[in-house]
């Protein structure tokens, strides 16, 4: 069985981006596209990870986050943040949620793989 990752995007072209470069590494794909939907994906199906933005309306990556690390059925779910925000506060915002992991946009497709691959071991 493959593994299935949720990607969380408001930018559509993102999104299919990243869908479409985990889908060619072999991984399965769910979609949602905002914080809220993404934690509706996860009651809906077995998910393995979660790669998401950081600045979306409705739940950002950061609340989207501390909601899976405070769901006991997710908790131990690795999330990688991916977004343009790259200073050292934002990012220790991110730990301080729960990221497992972060990526600086724009990133080589390569990166993204690598990374998801990293935390799904």
């Amino acid at each position: 069985m493959s593994r299935r990752i949720l990607v969380v995007d408001d930018s559509p072209t993102m999104r299919r981006l990243a869908a479409s470069t985990l889908r060619a590494a072999g991984y399965e794909v769910i979609e949602a596209e905002d914080g809220q939907a993404g934690l509706d994906r996860l009651v809906e199906t077995e998910i393995h990870a979660v790669v998401t933005d950081l600045n979306m309306p409705v739940m950002d990556g950061l609340m989207m986050t501390e909601r899976v690390r405070t769901n006991p059925q997710t908790s131990a779910m690795p999330v990688l943040m991916v977004t343009t925000e790259s200073s050292p506060e934002m990012r220790e915002k991110g730990r301080v949620a729960g990221a497992t992991g972060w990526i600086t946009k724009p990133y080589a497709p390569q990166k993204l793989v690598s990374s998801v691959r990293r935390i799904c071991q």
